[in-house]
């Protein structure tokens, strides 16, 4: 913040387009990359080199209660509502309540509920979803 407020002090002392502050804003802002550069290094050191993937994150998407979001344009808030309560009061997943309390086929289910259709936008439409979309 220091090297922000100085780079526009300076930037706003340029009389007459003179611009005798120009070396404090390039040595400030020198600074402030080179602090950033220093801090996503060591953030890449300390937190994610040697992380691996594993099935854990599938795992916790499918016994997750958030996938129930992508039900409702299709069966209606209350009724996703209504699943996503029996799922956690069971135990049971999103997909084994709908199984059960819905017409939809193994297919529409797997469709609907597949991770990718609600987190990745269409090209040109962001924010929307390929399911919504």
């Amino acid at each position: 913040m220091g090297d922000h407020t100085t780079i526009t002090i300076a930037g706003q002392s340029g009389n007459f387009e003179i611009n005798v502050m120009m070396p404090v804003v390039a040595y400030n802002l020198l600074q402030s990359i080179s602090i950033l550069a220093t801090a996503v290094r060591n953030f890449s050191e300390q937190c994610i080199k040697g992380l691996k993937a594993t099935t854990r994150g599938p795992d916790i998407v499918e016994h997750g209660l958030a996938i129930c979001t992508a039900l409702a344009p299709v069966i209606g808030y209350d009724a996703a509502a209504t699943i996503s309560k029996e799922a956690y009061i069971t135990g049971k997943t999103i997909r084994e309540v709908a199984r059960e309390k819905t017409q939809l086929s193994g297919e529409e289910l797997d469709r609907i509920l597949d991770p990718a259709n609600v987190t990745e936008p269409e090209l040109g439409a962001p924010f929307t979803s390929k399911f919504f979309g």
